[in-house]
């Protein structure tokens, strides 16, 4: 199968890489990413790797919580999520645990690209499994510069130049008491971001859209909107297909955590799921999210 285009790979000596899919993900070995944390060589091999692969994936990898930091921090600073807090000794390292205290109905399985509903959603981010069911919980990751490469010609063009709404509100704020789903909203308005963005640093084109998109803001104009029917329910039918596309399996990676492994992710070009299937058992994860820029 013919696969995106990608930038070259690094000649390195310090990885042995085994891609995972024809399209996205490889798995790493001989690798310490505690020294990759602290050496600027090995680090531009892995930063290359990602860009090549958009999901790169390790094991056995028992780093400190300030390693797992300072790897995240070779991209850039770190963010703090609104929902989930970070860790009060390392900030910007997220705790993500499902226990018995966390009912099912606490839903995570939706494709998504983290944090679209900020105006900068996050470059990437460096997740670890600290405790994994004995089955299930696994991720699955979506390359959607390859989801866009292959919508057909007709719809690249209906979609060149829309741009959609993302929001937190309609997401994490949908099950708050109303006042605090408002102040959530006023400290997070909704974003706006095009269709498809182009990755800074490969020139890609991506489709944008997932499960925080709420709306496709500048689709009634003549071109599109005959009648009511073009737009409602026209719009929303063209945004659930587009959002559709993650769910494609010749697009996806899906990996089985253990504990202590690792996966590092490029969030500009892939959407991911985390597949909720092991309550009542046990998951604990700790991510580490970079700040990135604004899509174009």
């Amino acid at each position: 199968m013919t696969t995106a285009t990608r930038p070259p790979s690094p000649v390195s000596t310090a990885f042995r890489v085994e891609p995972l899919t024809c399209t996205i993900g490889a798995e790493l070995f001989d690798v310490d990413l505690g020294e990759v944390s602290r050496d600027d060589a090995l680090f531009a091999e892995l930063r290359a790797l990602l860009l090549e692969h958009k999901v790169l994936f390790f094991r056995d990898q028992d780093i400190t919580r300030a390693e797992h930091v300072a790897l995240a921090e070779r991209f850039g600073p770190l963010e703090d999520h609104p929902v989930v807090g970070s860790d009060p000794d390392h900030p910007g390292l997220v705790r993500i645990y499902k226990d018995l205290d966390s009912p099912p109905e606490h839903y995570e399985n939706a494709y998504h690209c983290d944090a679209t509903w900020r105006d900068n959603p996050p470059l990437g981010c460096v997740l670890r499994c600290v405790q994994t069911p004995p089955v299930g919980g696994d991720t699955i990751w979506v390359n959607m510069a390859e989801a866009y490469r292959r919508l057909p010609g007709s719809v690249k063009e209906q979609i060149a130049g829309l741009r959609a709404r993302h929001s937190i509100e309609a997401s994490f704020g949908a099950q708050l008491p109303l006042e605090q789903r408002h102040a959530l909203h006023a400290r997070y308005p909704d974003a706006e971001h095009p269709v498809v963005r182009t990755h800074p640093e490969t020139g890609e084109k991506i489709l944008f859209v997932n499960s925080f998109t709420t709306h496709l803001v500048n689709y009634h104009t003549a071109e599109n909107v005959r009648f009511g029917i073009d737009y409602a329910p026209g719009a929303g039918n063209l945004l659930q297909f587009l959002t559709s596309q993650a769910s494609i399996p010749e697009y996806q990676v899906r990996w089985r955590w253990t504990e202590n492994s690792i996966a590092i992710w490029d969030n500009r070009s892939t959407q991911h799921y985390a597949v909720q299937d092991y309550w009542p058992a046990v998951r604990k994860m700790e991510r580490a999210g970079i700040v990135g820029d604004r899509p174009f």
